[in-house]
C-alpha cells in the first residue's frame, strides 16, 4: 500500500494559492501570485530534487495538473530530475469536470467519489504517491485521513488574502514532526506524519 505525501508551499499566514506567478491561479480577486518565486535559492532547489527521487505516482488537482501539463511535458533534458519524474510515471488528475488528459501517462479519476477512488489508488499501488501543490483536492483528502505525509514549505512573507490550506471546518489532526531544514533565503521546511487525532491536556 502506497503512501500518499503532500508537498505545499505556504506563506506564514497559512496561503497556499498561486506561489508560482501572477496568473497561476487568480480566482476570487488574488492578485498577489509569484509569492514564493524571490526565495528560490540552491537550497531550495537540493529540496525538490530530494522529493522528486522517491515517488512511483503522482496525483493532482485539475488546476496543479493544468500548470504542469503546460510546462513539464516540453522539459525533455533526461538528467532533469523533476521532469524524468513527472514525465515518466504514472500520474492521476482528480477532477469532475475534465474530459480528457494529454499528458501521457494520466489518468482522470475523482468524477464519483474522489476519497474512494483514492483510497483504492493507494491499496493498489506501491511506494510513495507524491501530490504537489493542489491544496483544494489536498483540504478533502485530509479530511478523509488519506495524506501521510506533509512537506510543508513556508515563506518568510504574510499576504492577508488567498485561499488557505488549514481554513476553518479543517478536521482536527495531530501530527509527528520528522525533520526540518531552513534555507539560506529563509525558507523553513518541515516534514510530518500523520499521527491520527489529537491529544489534550491542561496546564492548570
Amino acid at each position: 500500500m502506497a503512501k500518499l505525501s503532500l508537498t505545499q508551499f505556504l506563506t506564514l499566514d497559512g496561503v497556499y494559492q498561486a506561489p508560482g506567478g501572477p496568473e497561476e491561479d487568480p480566482s476570487g480577486g488574488f492578485d498577489l501570485g509569484g509569492w514564493s518565486v524571490p526565495y528560490g535559492d540552491d537550497d531550495f532547489g537540493a529540496f525538490m530534487n530530494e522529493v522528486f527521487r522517491t515517488p512511483t505516482a503522482f496525483l493532482l488537482g485539475r488546476r496543479t495538473y493544468e500548470i504542469f501539463a503546460s510546462y513539464w511535458p516540453r522539459q525533455t533534458d533526461p538528467a532533469d530530475p523533476v521532469a524524468a519524474k513527472l514525465n515518466g510515471l504514472p500520474k492521476y488528475v482528480a477532477s469532475t469536470t475534465l474530459e480528457a488528459a494529454d499528458w501521457a501517462g494520466t489518468t482522470v479519476i475523482g468524477r464519483e467519489d474522489v476519497a474512494e477512488e483514492v483510497a483504492e489508488l493507494k491499496r493498489g499501488t506501491e511506494g510513495e504517491i507524491q501530490m504537489h501543490g493542489s491544496g483544494a483536492l489536498a483540504q478533502s483528502l485530509m479530511a478523509h485521513d488519506l495524506v501521510d505525509v506533509l512537506h510543508l514549505l513556508v515563506f518568510p512573507v504574510v499576504l492577508g488574502k488567498g485561499m488557505r490550506l488549514f481554513a476553518r471546518g479543517t478536521t482536527a489532526s495531530a501530527f509527528r514532526h520528522t525533520a526540518a531544514r531552513t534555507t539560506g533565503s529563509g525558507v523553513a521546511i518541515h516534514t510530518y506524519e500523520f499521527a491520527g487525532r489529537p491529544a489534550y491536556g491542561s496546564y492548570a
